[in-house]
């Protein structure tokens, strides 16, 4: 299904700056909404000037209104790794409960579609293995994660009530550990920390005995299935979008290492507090609602973000390089 102009919430964030741009490719007019509290703006910079793209900087916790009229809402806007969220817990809080009020408001006033970004994280620590959807999790609702935990929680509770309470198309989609190029390398989450590490040469920080599992999802698939979910008109879910492939973390750290040709090592640091032990999507309700699995095997999609990687430190060191030279690029004298 073709949508004529889409909105997304956090669309310069790492995932939304990617649903952006393909929606453009695919003909579908975008309005970003963004209040760069945790975006990099250069991460739709490249979509400045694009036919149908506008960018617009507002805080969603806000009532907010676009024009023209929408007929698809991507909800994206929070804080999602765990350098932004312990940072801004108050504002995660707010962006999962009155930011999605707002950006289901605007879906509800147009007639869109409305499909929150919801996460693995509703999952907790999870007792079953791997996650169906209707596994109800086991969440710490006071510890430190629990500012995202809950906020996403909180986020699904208040679409399945508006949908069911106001007739809004409403969706939800549990994202898996996605990953890609536009990652910060800072963010605290596992593979940008550790391509930032290999590239560096430092030792990789390997939480615990590195024996927990993610399963991560390449930004491509997770954007297919965000998208394979925007065209399921009245499918509420929720659904998972992973890759059921698993790997440990100590696995992670030597993919990587190998991947970018690093002599780095493997240092073992101390595990955070409510770190989950296992994370794995079923996705057999994806498969047989969505007709989307995920195509790109870890391996690649790692060789691609570490790609990216290097491009962005060898952007950021040719200002420097040009500046200690003269015009007809001989070094200048000290």
């Amino acid at each position: 299904m073709r949508y004529q102009h889409a909105v997304v919430t956090g669309g310069a964030g790492f995932v939304g700056s990617h649903l952006c741009a393909e929606l453009l490719d695919r003909g579908t007019a975008v309005t970003c909404v963004d209040d760069l509290s945790t975006a990099d703006p250069r991460n739709v910079t490249h979509l400045e000037g694009r036919p149908g793209f506008t960018m617009v900087e507002a805080d969603v916790r806000e009532p907010f209104d676009v024009t023209p009229q929408a007929d698809l809402v991507l909800h994206f806007a929070s804080p999602a790794s765990p350098a932004d969220y312990l940072r801004l817990p108050v504002h995660t809080l707010e962006t999962g409960s009155l930011g999605t009020r707002n950006a289901l408001a605007l879906a509800r006033r147009h007639g869109a579609r409305f499909v929150l970004a919801s996460t693995s994280e509703v999952y907790g620590d999870p007792r079953e293995h791997p996650q169906p959807e209707t596994y109800w999790g086991h969440v710490n609702p006071v510890g430190p994660r629990s500012v995202y935990d809950e906020a996403k929680r909180f986020g699904e509770a208040l679409t399945m009530a508006e949908a069911q309470a106001n007739g809004t198309d409403a969706g939800i989609v549990r994202l898996f550990n996605t990953y890609g190029s536009r990652m910060r390398g800072h963010d605290g989450r596992a593979v940008p920390t550790f391509i930032r590490q290999a590239l560096a040469g430092e030792p990789l920080t390997v939480a615990g005995d590195g024996r927990q599992t993610r399963s991560l999802t390449y930004v491509d698939d997770t954007v297919r299935g965000v998208l394979a979910m925007a065209g399921a008109a009245g499918l509420r879910g929720p659904v998972n979008i992973g890759n059921p492939d698993e790997i440990t973390m100590v696995d992670l750290a030597r993919t990587v290492i190998r991947l970018a040709g690093s002599r780095s090592t493997v240092r073992y640091i101390e595990r955070p507090e409510d770190d989950p032990t296992v994370r794995c999507p079923d996705i057999a309700l994806a498969r047989e609602r969505l007709g989307w699995e995920p195509r790109v095997r870890a391996a690649e999609g790692l060789a691609r973000t570490i790609a990216w990687f290097r491009e962005q430190e060898a952007d950021a060191a040719a200002p420097a390089r040009a500046d200690t030279a003269g015009r007809d690029g001989v070094p200048k004298a000290a």
